[in-house]
């Protein structure tokens, strides 16, 4: 096929034929775009996707295991993060932060809670120390200029 016969116009204006990849400042299709084919597939399923999600449900219970794995895998993906009820103290002075994170320790050495939530826990508590750190630092830096 050359060049003058694609719907597209020249190939050579979107891809270096010697290296096959798109010329510098073309960065090809744009993310989030659909292939024609999926798109063709999308409009095949449209109106039908509760009827073959009922059939492929109805055979997960009749035992066929590739249906009861397809149902586990694809409609009830796996959660990422859960709710976590953890009772922290409050964290209004670096005494504070302190405590909340022996009680994040404590949470997580009593099997409560996994490390990687205490992890997420102790950064928010860190921002928060952060926070109170340079409410402090501006507080001081107030009452040196007040004296002068």
């Amino acid at each position: 096929m050359t060049n003058e016969n694609r719907k597209n116009g020249t190939a050579s204006a979107y891809q270096d034929p010697a290296l096959k990849r798109f010329k510098p400042g073309n960065p090809g299709r744009p993310k989030g775009s659909r292939h024609k084919s999926t798109l063709a597939m999308l409009a095949l399923l449209e109106g039908e996707a509760e009827t073959i999600t009922r059939t492929c449900i109805e055979a997960a219970k009749a035992g066929d295991m590739t249906a009861i794995r397809l149902v586990l895998e694809r409609l009830l993906p796996p959660a990422k993060e859960r709710p976590l009820k953890l009772t922290l103290p409050e964290v209004q002075t670096a005494e504070g932060v302190a405590e909340a994170q022996a009680a994040i320790l404590r949470a997580v050495a009593a099997g409560e809670i996994l490390p990687g939530e205490a992890a997420t826990l102790t950064g928010i508590v860190e921002s928060r120390r952060k926070a109170i750190e340079t409410a402090e630092l501006e507080n001081r830096i107030t009452a040196l200029e007040q004296k002068q």
